[in-house]
């Protein structure tokens, strides 16, 4: 299946499982859009990542945050999201099936120092949210937004 039908198959169950959320099934729902695929800005390529599991990620940035994560010169907005796809270890140029999203989504500031002021998830490759405000993200995060490379809790130059 190529990316593109990956990841519009994916959406579409995050999709469904968003509106099963809605009826009161589960009130956990993603941070990102179904159709994120669509409108989002890659600002990480692919690459390993020792701290997601050994997944590979590829980072991606909603339309209005991509400038702040790449050109690291103003705060990202209220309501930013920033989007990890993770694939297997072994899917070397990330075309392969999402194995799952991290995502980090900006809160106004000052309104969640708990969690650096972000709101974090884990969710499945079924679009099911697996973690909300994990103390690992958290914690990994906070170090980056003071490290050399970091830049307001994201961790690596772009």
């Amino acid at each position: 299946m190529s990316s593109l039908g990956h990841r519009t198959t994916l959406s579409l169950v995050v999709a469904v499982v968003a509106a099963a959320g809605a009826c009161g099934d589960d009130p956990a729902t993603p941070a990102f859009p179904a159709d994120y695929a669509a409108t989002y800005v890659e600002v990480r390529d692919c690459r390993a990542s020792a701290d997601h599991d050994l997944n590979r990620v590829r980072v991606l940035a909603d339309p209005g945050a991509a400038d702040a994560y790449l050109l690291r010169d103003r705060p990202f907005p209220t309501g930013s999201i920033i989007l990890k796809e993770e694939f297997d270890f072994g899917d070397m140029d990330c075309t392969g099936d999402v194995v799952q999203w991290t995502v980090m989504e900006q809160l106004p500031t000052g309104s969640a120092p708990d969690t650096l002021d972000w709101r974090w998830q884990k969710v499945t490759a079924a679009g099911k949210v697996a973690s909300e405000d994990d103390q690992r993200c958290i914690g990994c995060h906070d170090v980056c937004g003071v490290a050399p490379d970091g830049y307001l809790g994201t961790c690596a130059i772009p």
